[in-house]
């Protein structure tokens, strides 16, 4: 059998894992430099936990880990019989994969609230499964970066997580970088204008689409579902919303005028992004979308959308807003939360299409020690030893294979010196030490020899 993997998933290499841990550090900096914690939780939930927290669609893609033993009897044949296949799903599954960080991170703090100093601000990375169709940019495996701050309400956090997104994408040298902001509250207000209250969601996924079917695709969306001509004749306005963020809000303030929630959402943006814009941003540029609905199942204010720079084809790199009712789901009531997520692997995909990654992430080894038989193996580990308490990243080749072979090894590897102790060095006390790059070599004494490398690097 051919080996492979699952579909969606993914092996790393040693180059691709040392440009990972850059990232990761990166964001971890930046998080802690924010004054964010960090925390893990497992990478499988209870079902009860994740299911009805993401909507139909998002329960579709939860990958559930099937019950074994004894608990198989629990299997609602019914359901199957009567083709009630989610039903069926679920009956056969008490444990699942997580889907995101958020809803884990709602529990955490539910359980561990005795624990938690309030406001909480929390980061994490770890990876979370979805059963989506895999494509570029999309993997069933992938990692997730959070930051979260639950425990107030005070639009001053908003503010900050845009700053935390500026901080991050200048560290990483990404520009034209757009964060995308609504708020669930304007969203509300407009259903609320056109008289569509009861239709939030439908009238929100098909405004969500107008950047890839149009005005006229959104038109005939909302016309099979329901909604009448005169409540698209009211939406004409938002349809060419057009402008700097302050003069869309100024004309979503006009439209919203009769709509108490709908003005709330518009001033809570303008809050926001004033202060951003007086606190000045080095690479960001921020935009206010009205078609931006994602995360409307528990998303209660702002939202935000991190897109690509321009020219990259790739679906959003970041996102996240408001939650204020995310954990009395589980039992704890008033308890306001906002964060980010940055799109890790996404993001891994930018650097290396437009090479931001530094020269120095692929570092590996430094020097290596050709084997020339136990005769000089000692003399050469112990001047291995020496380098590596100086931080010298070097390594022995094991065999006493032919030289031919051994520097091959070391050409494969890019490692760009070699240190020669054969028995005429050893007598008469010294090393070699070959440049692999120019194909110069230079002896050094066994003494100066720890020095001279170190001057090297």
């Amino acid at each position: 059998m051919k080996p492979s993997i699952p579909k969606g998933t993914r092996d790393f290499l040693a180059t691709e894992v040392a440009k990972r841990n850059y990232l990761k550090q990166v964001l971890q900096n930046a998080f802690e430099n924010y004054g964010f914690q960090p925390i893990e939780t497992p990478s499988f939930e209870k079902s009860e936990t994740l299911l009805g927290k993401y909507g139909e669609e998002g329960d579709r893609l939860i990958f559930k880990i099937l019950s074994n033993g004894e608990k198989l009897k629990k299997a609602d044949l019914n359901a199957l019989k009567s083709n009630q296949l989610a039903a069926f799903s679920n009956s056969l599954s008490e444990k699942a994969l997580r889907y995101d960080l958020t809803v884990p991170f709602a529990r955490f703090v539910v359980q561990h609230q005795n624990e938690l100093v309030f406001p909480f601000k929390r980061y994490q990375i770890q990876p979370v499964w979805r059963a989506d169709r895999p494509q570029h940019g999309r993997f069933q495996e992938f990692f997730q970066c959070d930051a979260d701050v639950v425990g107030s309400d005070s639009l001053w956090q908003e503010v900050e997580l845009c700053q935390l997104y500026d901080e991050v994408f200048t560290q990483l040298r990404i520009e034209n970088i757009c964060l995308k902001v609504n708020n669930r509250k304007i969203l509300a207000g407009i259903a609320e204008i056109i008289g569509a209250e009861s239709q939030l969601v439908d009238f929100t996924v098909a405004l969500d689409k107008l950047d890839k079917i149009g005005k006229e695709g959104v038109e005939n969306e909302l016309l099979s579902k329901g909604f009448s001509e005169e409540a698209l004749n009211k939406l004409q306005p938002l349809m060419v919303l057009d402008g700097s963020p302050n003069e869309k809000l100024d004309q979503l303030a006009l439209f919203l005028s009769g709509s108490s929630v709908g003005i709330s959402g518009v001033e809570e943006l303008r809050f926001v992004l004033q202060n951003v814009m007086s606190l000045g941003t080095k690479t960001l540029e921020i935009d206010v979308d009205v078609t931006l609905a994602r995360g409307l199942n528990y998303y209660t204010g702002c939202i935000f959308e991190v897109a690509p720079p321009e020219g990259v084809k790739m679906g959003s790199i970041g996102g996240g807003g408001r939650y204020d009712d995310l954990t009395a789901g589980f039992g704890m009531k008033n308890m306001s939360g906002v964060g980010v997520s940055f799109g890790f692997d996404r993001i891994y995909l930018v650097l290396d299409e437009l090479n931001l990654f530094p020269p120095y992430v692929n570092r590996g080894t430094q020097i290596i020690f050709l084997n020339f038989g136990n005769s000089t193996a000692p003399t050469s580990v112990k001047l291995l030893q020496k380098l590596r308490e100086e931080g010298i990243r070097a390594e022995y080749y094991p065999d006493s294979s032919k030289m031919k072979k051994q520097l091959s090894y070391a050409n494969q590897k890019n490692i760009p010196y070699v240190a020669l102790i054969g028995e005429e060095e050893l007598r008469e006390n010294k090393v070699i030490l070959k440049d692999m790059e120019k194909g110069s070599q230079k002896a050094f004494s066994l003494p100066d020899f720890v020095q001279s490398v170190k001057d090297l690097f």
